[in-house]
């Protein structure tokens, strides 16, 4: 059986930033496809989390499902909108499967439940019109993993980019052990 690399650009596949993306947002980010189609492409970075204290109340959260609740910055696109990615879905008409267990709710009613699933609040998006992420990703600037609920709420976000390209082996897995700064290799 060939090793041949993941190359399908579509709903619940990782992003992962490759070293050609040297600053801003996307340095060193992993992104989760939540839609890509003819018309466009739509995805939350997983991996810069927010220090913000959540006042209580916010969104009817209790102080004890705090732990539950991490924050994001989803994107360079409209930061004041929070988008929800949850462990657990919660209707049809609210919720969004992106991979196996990893929902995009639109609900925030959910965050008022007994049991809170695993929430990421992803503080605005990454969009790209038709074709540009297809060219980003043929000019290198993206590597392809799919994406896993395990990785995104169990691996701290800042392992995860490290974490994806070890596992897909390889030269990713060389790529991975690169310093951030090499002006101090």
């Amino acid at each position: 059986m060939s090793n041949i690399p993941y190359s399908e650009l579509k709903k619940g596949t990782f992003l992962i930033a490759s070293p050609d993306i040297g600053s801003g947002i996307f340095y060193r980010s992993v992104v989760l496809l939540c839609d890509h189609s003819p018309v466009g492409s739509f995805g939350l970075i997983v991996n810069k989390p927010l220090e913000i204290d959540l006042e209580e109340g916010f969104f009817g959260l209790s102080e004890e499902h705090a732990e539950y609740v991490k924050m994001r910055a989803g994107g360079p696109n409209q930061p004041n909108q929070i988008m929800l990615l949850q462990s657990a879905g919660h209707d049809a008409e609210t919720s969004l499967e992106i991979c196996s267990g990893v929902y995009l709710n639109g609900d925030s009613d959910m965050m008022q439940e007994e049991e809170l699933p695993h929430t990421l609040l992803c503080f605005g998006y990454g969009g790209w019109a038709s074709g540009v992420l297809e060219r980003e990703f043929l000019n290198g600037a993206w590597f392809l993993c799919p994406a896993s609920s395990h990785h995104l709420f169990e691996t701290a976000p800042e392992y995860l980019w490290q974490t994806l390209l070890r596992e897909m082996g390889g030269k990713y897995k060389t790529l991975s052990l690169m310093p951030k700064d090499l002006d101090l290799n």
